[in-house]
């Protein structure tokens, strides 16, 4: 039964790829009037939603005392990067007709893509260095440099409160959300960081 878990969890992080891919091929009416934007930000949202899934395993482990929720972090942290990816492909397709001279004058330009792309370069820096030889290599740097996926999440939540605007209540469910992951983990620093009284 655990190994059918992993290509199960694998099997369903890709269905809201093809439920995209769908609506792109199949039921172009419903990407709207605006399709890049909807695109833009249904694929922004998948990617922050596996962002804030990858930091919730932990707890999920320390909580319920079952290893298998880290087993799937790595994976699931990829597939973050992965709607991450396809977030970043959807802006430079069709928002910039692939114009990548433009990339750098919108990030001048528009500071929640700036936001945005700081987070995108925080995954990928992420992803790059997730593999087991790299844990190796980087030894503590590893778990410093992992650090990093809590300013991703939060600069991801600005990104999307940026580009909402009015209606923000899906960001400040996701923020409530992130907020709530890493007062947990800071909770959990400072009981371990404690010093253990001693024994009389």
């Amino acid at each position: 039964m655990r190994k059918l878990i992993k290509p199960l969890v694998f099997a369903v992080a890709l269905i809201p790829f093809s439920i995209l891919i769908a609506r792109v091929f199949v039921y172009p009416d419903s990407l709207g009037p605006d399709p890049a934007q909807e695109l833009a930000k249904e694929s922004g949202e998948w990617a922050l939603r596996f962002l804030i899934i990858t930091l919730a395993l932990t707890p999920l482990r320390q909580i319920t005392d079952q290893v298998e929720f880290v087993r799937q972090r790595r994976m699931l942290g990829l597939f973050a990067l992965f709607y991450a990816s396809i977030h970043f492909m959807v802006w430079v397709a069709f928002l910039l007709v692939f114009r990548w001279g433009a990339i750098v004058e919108e990030l001048v330009k528009r500071p929640f893509i700036t936001i945005g792309f700081a987070a995108f370069l925080i995954l990928i820096a992420l992803g790059v260095t997730s593999t087991k030889s790299m844990v190796r290599k980087l030894g503590r740097n590893w778990k410093r440099l992992h650090r990093l996926v809590y300013l991703a999440a939060g600069l991801a939540v600005v990104h999307l409160l940026w580009i909402l605007r009015t209606n923000i209540g899906e960001a400040v469910f996701y923020g409530a959300l992130v907020a709530l992951l890493l007062a947990y983990r800071l909770q959990c620093h400072l009981r371990a960081s404690k010093p253990t009284p001693p024994k009389v």
